[in-house]
């Protein structure tokens, strides 16, 4: 591996990949000019690489190509894709006899939406590359998926480029460690001008690769804030997951789930589908886990502790999101970016006592004020799940005690329906803790498993999950 993993820049990563003569491909990009075969014809001795470029605009042209996809979409994980593909088959085909047999092939493709002269649009791209490991090797993938920060087109674009030259040199020099490979594809970028809010492995060479867990890491490496999963386990955009959806989410540890929580998302779901314009079709609920402390420092969890969670939430229907938001309203602010639509946080009682906790806000100019202006500025909803307390005492959103100087803003909120109260269906769900639960697994099998859903705790037997011993 590459000692020197930064201090190359991409003028110098291109050059020792022109100066390979081994390493031959095409370079096709769609969307966002040629940025990067640009830096490979600036860098020098391109000829030794490159065997094609191109930029096929027009929509009809790019079909006639590369086909239609079903989504219908050009800049998409379907499209790139049939690039990668196409443009391998071809290089291959056209060039395999006639060069060295220690030739290792590649084609690197990219469809974007940068930004539009006249529309505020959706910046973002689909990159990947198809590549051999090995001389006449069966090709490996690695796709990502980018939203740009920048606020012209031209910025956008030369970030892409920079971003296009990473991904290819990384896949050659970084391929036997896929977090390396995630750690340098923000080279000689700024912080903050993009954002991979996704990447996906595969291929002979990747099989080991869990897709779900790598893409953990591109929280810890501050690629992006958060993760998403489909209820396939599968990993998602954002946008795809959000778009125009009414969402509701609640935050937790889920270690284990156990059936409060699912009462908890439950009956938040009811209470959300009954307010204007939300419907279980247009809607979609996540749970959220945060791999921060309220502080925002990391409490770090393993992957693999986080990914048996995912699991375990898929299998019981749910989507789920892994984030490093430490404060409610930065999670809203998140989901503004996709939608419009309604946004319900289910929250304990618990969870509203830390809310109305003003050591939560130091470091935040404006303190509570200022956190509570960005929580509900709009169409942002808090649905308050009851609890029995210590002392027996039930306590819900109507009654619950807050410090003597909150009382008002408190009030305020509830008048102006932005704190609603929800209800329990079970009584007896007030006595289950997750952490009396984990605390029981090292033991082996108990009555712990009566406190989960259907079907959980045989995962967790089977699969040995939360420290869970015979």
């Amino acid at each position: 591996m590459d000692k020197n993993i930064s201090s190359r820049t991409a003028l110098e990563k291109a050059l020792r990949i022109n100066l390979d003569e081994k390493k031959y491909g095409t370079i096709v990009e769609i969307g966002a000019g040629q940025e990067v075969a640009r830096q490979f014809f600036k860098a020098g001795a391109a000829a030794g690489t490159i065997a094609k470029t191109m930029s096929a605009y027009d929509m009809i042209f790019s079909d006639a190509i590369y086909g239609v996809q079903e989504d219908k979409r050009y800049v998409s994980r379907s499209r790139v894709q049939a690039m990668l593909e196409k443009e391998f088959d071809l290089v291959v085909t056209r060039v395999g006899e006639s060069r060295s047999v220690a030739s290792r092939y590649f084609s690197y493709a990219a469809t974007v939406a940068a930004k539009s002269y006249q529309d505020d649009n959706e910046c973002h791209a689909w990159c990947g590359i198809r590549i051999q490991m090995y001389p006449r090797a069966e090709p490996s993938d690695i796709v990502i998926h980018v939203r740009m920060r920048d606020g012209n087109a031209d910025s956008q674009h030369q970030a892409l480029g920079i971003l296009g030259v990473n991904l290819i040199y990384a896949a050659y020099y970084y391929f036997e460690n896929p977090k390396t490979i995630i750690d340098s594809l923000t080279d000689n970028l700024e912080q903050g001008r993009i954002e991979i809010d996704s990447i996906e492995f595969y291929g002979p060479y990747f099989e080991e690769v869990d897709n779900r867990t790598i893409n953990l890491h591109l929280i810890r490496s501050w690629k992006t804030h958060a993760i998403m999963f489909k209820p396939d386990g599968s990993v998602v955009i954002p946008a795809e997951m959000l778009y125009k959806k009414n969402v509701l989410t609640i935050r937790g540890t889920f270690r284990p789930i156990t059936r409060l929580n699912v009462d908890m998302i439950e009956q938040g779901l009811k209470f959300f589908t009954k307010m204007k314009g939300v419907s279980v079709k247009n809607s979609v609920a996540l749970a959220e886990i945060s791999m921060t402390d309220l502080q925002g420092n990391d409490l770090m969890v393993s992957e693999e502790d986080l990914i048996a969670r995912v699991r375990v939430l898929n299998s019981l229907g749910y989507s789920v999101m892994i984030s490093d938001y430490a404060r409610y309203f930065s999670l809203r602010a998140y989901f503004r970016q996709f939608t419009k639509m309604q946004i319900g946080i289910v929250v304990g009682i618990m969870n509203i006592r830390q809310i109305f906790d003003e050591s939560s806000y130091r470091g935040v100019e404006g303190g509570i004020l200022e956190g509570f202006g960005k929580l509900f500025p709009d169409n942002t909803r808090l649905l308050v799940y009851p609890e029995i307390d210590r002392s027996g005492e039930y306590v819900d959103y109507a009654n619950i005690t807050l410090p003597a100087n909150l009382q008002f803003l408190y009030r305020h909120l509830l008048e102006n329906n932005f704190i609603f109260g929800i209800e329990s269906s079970d009584p007896e769900l007030f006595k289950i803790f997750s952490r009396d639960v984990l605390k029981q697994l090292p033991s082996g099998r108990g009555d712990w498993e009566k406190c989960l859903p259907e079907g959980v705790a045989e995962q967790i037997i089977d699969n040995r999950f939360f420290g869970y011993r015979d």
